[in-house]
């Protein structure tokens, strides 16, 4: 295994377990290295401190094992069954009412790079690193050693999120099994109808489920809109938790369709609840009806810091629109999934919001991504899903 050597002082983050090492932080490399290669990383005295997997960019190595040996054989068993372990704590693959969770979320499993979602008994992966990618065989031998979970399906979808320039260039594909079509999933006994080969992400949004649990318990008699509605995962909850109305917008037509395809599966009326497919802030502009509730849960307006202060000023302008369209006393239910936005900037986005809309707002709930999707305590930027509900006076 070769060897990285970090700059004198910069071994401090490796020693408080971050999983990142930035290409500044390093001093010399053997030679040999390839995207992708497992190597172990030491201080500018030569001891060992980490290993793990070597990439081009800004974030030089995906730290993986925290020891001065080397990881075994059974690295990946070891990690998938604590990864496991924490899911069934919390019974999220035994209460009968939900069959899809995230089995493996990249840092907050230790397993930086690596994303696996579950939908009944087919696994869906995305590699974010050439590493991750590389070890599929081990990654597949780890589903076959649990207990527990019993995978037939394995379908890689990693070819957007993978560098382009580093030589892999297979398409999406089932690394074990295989199915055609869509299949139906049930989260909290509500039906999703679910196409992870063509939508979004791993197929559905899982780390939103306790926040559309919360809403479905807030929403009886209440007129609802869904802002950026995918499928209608807030919308499914909203309406089986008695809204009077509820109202869905997306600017995708065929995320519209699903979502209709989940009101028949739940034995809704799809001609009673409306769907729209718009521009969100078009839409916002355009609304006379004033509402009790507002879901906004965009898609991220930043993945770079370069981008920030646009991405903010796109969070104040869509909330201050939101707001405008609450009746007294309504609430709002906002969101970030813009990692490099933390809570805090949020925050101050969402009271320039308030002041540019001319409304008072309090704070009822602080928001985040559900227990299957944990987040390191040593790496602040896993807790990427920021949200709060508003009372709108």
């Amino acid at each position: 295994m070769k060897k990285i050597f970090l700059k004198p002082g910069k071994e401090t983050p490796v020693k408080r377990f971050h999983p990142w090492v930035f290409s500044g932080a390093i001093e010399r490399y053997e030679a040999g290295i390839t995207s992708g290669d497992w190597v172990m990383v030491c201080d500018s005295r030569e001891n060992a401190l980490a290993f793990g997997h070597y990439q081009e960019g800004s974030i030089r190595i995906r730290l993986l094992h925290f020891s001065t040996s080397p990881p075994d054989a059974n690295f990946y068993i070891s990690k998938f069954k604590n990864a496991l372990r924490l899911r069934q704590g919390v019974n999220l693959n035994k209460n009968g009412q939900t069959n899809c969770f995230r089995l493996i979320n990249g840092e907050g499993d230790g397993l930086s790079g690596l994303i696996i979602d579950i939908y009944g008994d087919t696994a869906v992966v995305q590699c974010h690193s050439t590493g991750i990618y590389k070890d599929k065989q081990q990654i597949i031998k780890a589903f076959e050693e649990l207990d527990g979970l019993t995978i037939h399906n394995i379908y890689d979808k990693s070819e957007e999120t993978l560098y382009k320039n580093e030589g892999i260039q297979e398409k999406n594909g089932y690394w074990k099994g295989g199915l055609s079509g869509t299949v139906d999933i049930l989260e909290n006994g509500h039906i999703f109808n679910i196409d992870w080969e063509k939508g979004q992400k791993t197929g559905f949004f899982l780390d939103q489920r306790e926040n559309r649990f919360l809403l479905g318990q807030l929403a009886a008699d209440k007129e609802v809109l869904n802002c950026y509605c995918y499928t209608g995962g807030f919308s499914i909850y909203a309406i089986k938790g008695g809204a009077a109305t509820v109202e869905s917008v997306d600017s995708s037509a065929l995320a519209i369709e699903q979502y209709k395809e989940n009101l028949q599966s739940n034995g809704l009326d799809a001609e009673k609840h409306v769907s729209t497919v718009s521009d969100v802030p078009t839409f916002l502009r355009q609304q006379t009806k004033s509402y009790d509730i507002i879901v906004v849960d965009p898609p991220a307006f930043a993945k770079s810091m370069d981008k920030r202060h646009n991405a903010i000023q796109a969070y104040i302008r869509l909330n201050a629109l939101a707001m405008k369209q609450l009746k007294p006393g309504g609430l709002l239910f906002t969101f970030s999934c813009s990692q490099v936005v933390d809570r805090n900037l949020f925050q101050n986005a969402l009271l320039s919001a308030s002041i540019e809309a001319g409304r008072k707002t309090s704070i009822l709930h602080h928001l985040s991504q559900g227990p299957d999707h944990p987040s390191s305590i040593f790496h602040p930027e896993s807790g990427y899903l920021k949200g709060l509900v508003l009372y709108v006076e």
